[in-house]
């Protein structure tokens, strides 16, 4: 079967386009051919090393397809079902998924969009909702709320009634990011971001800040919140965060959380506690994700490239 692995770390160059055999599910696994994957950051920081993993791998972490076969003791699948899971290994036309790790789709979620929203979904869910536990009264920050988790995480703090501000870096990003429902954009390229957060709650900050930017936004957005808020830093998209002086936290006793989406379940329970709240609101129309662009297996090199220009909007969606 064909696949995108690497052997080692560095640049976009080093996804290697390869024919490796199909594996054979063993007991407690579901064989899945995978119809489409999503291209995620995780999957740089695997390429890039940022991340350790054992070498040669097939990276991805998120797909979507038919299931093909079930291991012995698999309850809840049949052959043929549609699935999302989350797992290692996604970039392949065949995968191994664990049944704790994945979700039979209603018939109308298509498996494009379930590949596209998935892991970016359960992130968005698993911040607003353990991270910092978003209610109605909230005003929060958004950095680069025009990216795939942005977007998601705009219309989800929306859902539960929050004040959402948004920054983006172009004007094309900003209307995307206010037709998600953000009450207020900052173009972050030509405006003060501090000064205008500052601005819109006049004077007071914002509850939570959720920023996946990373080095280049960690400062700023310390600087926005209120006090006792939440400083949520989930990604890595500009770097990884320096070494900080965690006194910068006492003056307003500022809530630092750095969390990954793999830590918040270990059981199929928890799995879908961050799953169904994403495919509810798709069920109902209140959530509307926004594919990018399609690349065949082939092109996960120029997937890359794009996705760490950011000069995207909504998610890169692989399709096998």
């Amino acid at each position: 079967m064909k696949a995108i692995q690497i052997s080692g770390h560095g640049g976009p160059e080093v996804l290697e386009h390869v024919d490796i055999p199909k594996p054979v599910p063993g007991a407690g696994q579901i064989l899945v051919h995978n119809k489409f994957t999503g291209v995620n950051f995780i999957d740089t920081y695997h390429r890039t090393g940022l991340y350790k993993v054992p070498l040669p791998l097939v990276i991805g972490r998120e797909a979507s397809g038919i299931v093909e076969a079930v291991g012995e003791g698999v309850t809840g699948y049949k052959v043929g079902d549609h699935i999302a899971y989350l797992g290692p290994n996604t970039y392949a036309e065949y995968t191994l998924a664990s049944p704790d790790s994945a979700t039979v789709l209603h018939e109308d979620v298509p498996l494009d969009l379930a590949a596209a929203v998935l892991l970016q979904g359960m992130t968005v869910v698993s911040l607003a909702k353990i991270s910092h536990e978003v209610k109605p009264t909230d005003t929060v920050l958004i950095q680069a709320a025009a990216g795939g988790t942005g977007l998601l995480l705009v219309q989800y703090c929306k859902s539960i009634g929050a004040t959402v501000i948004g920054t983006v870096s172009t004007p094309e990003k900003a209307e995307r990011g206010r037709k998600a429902g953000a009450d207020h954009i900052i173009l972050y390229s030509t405006e003060d971001v501090h000064k205008e957060v500052m601005r819109i709650t006049n004077g007071k900050g914002v509850n939570a800040v959720f920023d996946g930017v990373g080095k280049s936004t960690f400062d700023v957005s310390l600087s926005c919140l209120a006090r006792l808020g939440s400083m949520i830093s989930f990604g890595n998209a500009s770097g990884k965060v320096e070494p900080f002086d965690m006194f910068k936290l006492t003056p307003k006793a500022i809530r630092l959380m750095r969390p990954s989406l793999m830590t918040f379940y270990e059981t199929k329970e928890e799995f879908d506690a961050l799953a169904a709240p994403i495919f509810d609101l798709i069920s109902r129309n209140k959530l509307s994700v926004h594919i990018h662009k399609f690349y065949d297996l082939k092109d996960a090199p120029q997937a890359h490239i794009d996705l760490e220009s950011r000069g995207t909007e909504g998610k890169l969606v692989i399709k096998l």
